[in-house]
């Protein structure tokens, strides 16, 4: 990580004081005093500053009395490699050993075998100035950079050289500084050996968090987001508080990016198959979207059979047992978590004998049912019967007989000026105490033209007794509707100008 990083952060001014922050690393011994004095030393330590190489761990070095005085030119070392700069500072091997894992397996397994007393460490130009900020944190711990990208710096050096109390500082240091989605997506690029260190994960952590919610409103800002790298993307499709339509939208800006970013089949498959499908919510998405993904070459056949198979599983099962069929790791049971979504996710059994049917059950949250308070709506995926489109719509209503609020449910007819469907409807709600399914209104309607039929008053219950916490009809916070939608007779209406 080098200065060209500096413009993906806020700028900040901090204090000098910024050692005596809670983040100090518990308030160890300051040795700062004998940081390259030749009184408190054992060791020679020599630096050679090289022209930026490839990235490499620091095992390079040699154990020796050299002593070469340069002068500020390049010269060629013994490996053939141009040395810019040779620096030389006196260092106390217990200090160093207690602080870095690396510095303690060199002192144990090599210098201490051997009576040379100086040694030369190879470093790119690049690292220079973090490294000698770590060396002298060894020391007195803490830091005298005070900028994002310089203590990002730092941390890299850190964990390179395995000094676990700086790796520790600097992390909670950079989570203290407001973050932008630059920055949040600098810290999400981090090498694997950085990411998987557990004193950065708070700070990656908190970067996912943060670019999650900077583009919660995805359909709304999809051009940015076809920009973002793979980090970032991943950080979105993991949230649960997406603000999306359904399901089905948040498959189709997965496979636009996906299809942005790797032109090539077998490269989209892969990162598809291994990355970005394990964060798609198949189960939530509607059925016909599911057929999709069968035919949709961009998923190997493997991965669409299972990923299809998964979802068709869930939804066969009863709304009593869903929640309890998804695996018991964290990261596969978020394919079954419900987002913000828009449109209700549905589940629904079709049958086409001995005449087209379906059976609809949709759940509502405690929170969204209070939402929906004085007068609000919220609408469900649609769904098909007879190769229409339905939907169902939850309302905050005011009962005209009784002046009072209450709960209405709604069924209607996605527009198709051609079609007439007669169909037998139900509605039913799940209660206490037996927690069964009861059946609430039912008739018979002819749907068209986006006509809907429904109840102002389902349960016929004020509003506040509905909501009360007395309420019979929330079980576990959760309000469980049926629709059971048998068609009748379908009528095509032909248009005279077209005969």
């Amino acid at each position: 990580m080098n200065g060209k990083n500096v413009e993906f952060f806020g700028r900040m001014k901090v204090g000098k004081d910024r050692d005596h922050s809670p983040m100090a690393p518990n308030r160890e011994l300051d040795f700062g005093f004998a940081f390259n004095d030749s009184k408190f030393s054992d060791r020679l330590l020599r630096i050679e500053i090289m022209a930026d190489l490839p990235e490499a761990r620091p095992d390079t070095l040699c154990v020796g009395d050299e002593d070469v005085d340069n002068n500020g030119e390049n010269y060629w070392n013994m490996d053939g490699l141009i040395v810019q700069q040779v620096k030389t500072f006196h260092i106390s091997s217990p200090i160093l050993a207690a602080k870095s894992l690396f510095f303690s397996k060199l002192f144990s397994k090599g210098m201490m075998e051997s009576e040379q007393k100086s040694f030369t460490l190879r470093i790119n130009a690049s690292e220079e100035a973090a490294f000698l900020e770590l060396l002298n944190f060894m020391y007195s711990n803490k830091l005298s950079v005070f900028t994002p990208s310089a203590v990002l710096n730092v941390l890299m050096a850190a964990d390179k050289f395995e000094v676990a109390s700086c790796t520790w500082y600097c992390s909670h240091l950079l989570h203290s500084f407001p973050m932008t989605p630059e920055s949040a997506l600098v810290y999400l690029d981090l090498p694997h050996s950085v990411l998987m260190n557990e004193a950065v994960q708070p700070l990656t952590d908190a970067a996912k968090q943060f670019i999650a919610a900077h583009y919660k409103d995805i359909a709304t800002c999809q051009k940015e987001v076809m920009n973002l790298p793979l980090a970032g993307i991943e950080a979105i499709l993991a949230s649960d508080d997406l603000h999306v339509a359904s399901e089905d939208v948040v498959y189709d800006i997965a496979l636009k990016w996906a299809r942005t970013h790797y032109p090539t089949l077998e490269e989209r498959q892969e990162i598809l198959g291994s990355r970005l499908a394990p964060l798609i919510r198949f189960p939530l998405m509607s059925c016909r979207k599911l057929r999709n993904v069968l035919t949709c070459n961009d998923f190997n056949t493997e991965v669409a059979s299972k990923v299809v198979l998964e979802a068709l599983f869930f939804k066969s099962e009863s709304l009593h047992h869903q929640r309890n069929q998804a695996p018991g790791d964290a990261s596969s049971t978020h394919r079954f978590v419900d987002r913000a979504y828009k449109y209700r996710p549905v589940k629904v059994i079709e049958l086409e004998l001995p005449q087209a049917q379906c059976v609809v059950y949709m759940d509502l949250k405690r929170k969204e049912c209070e939402a929906l308070f004085p007068s609000g709506r919220l609408y469900s995926q649609s769904f098909h019967l007879g190769g229409q489109g339905f939907f169902l719509s939850a309302h905050c209503n005011m009962d005209p007989q009784n002046s009072m609020h209450c709960f209405g449910l709604f069924l209607g007819m996605k527009e198709n000026g051609s079609v007439s469907l007669a169909v037998d409807y139900e509605f039913s709600a799940r209660s206490k105490p037996t927690e069964e399914f009861m059946p609430k209104y039912k008739g018979t309607y002819t749907f068209s033209s986006s006509k809907a039929v429904g109840y102002r008053n389902l349960l016929g219950i004020s509003w506040s007794s509905f909501m009360s916490d007395e309420s019979q009809y929330f079980i576990n916070n959760n309000l469980h509707l049926r629709a059971e939608l048998t068609m009748k007779s379908q009528v095509l209406h032909i248009n005279p100008e077209m005969s």
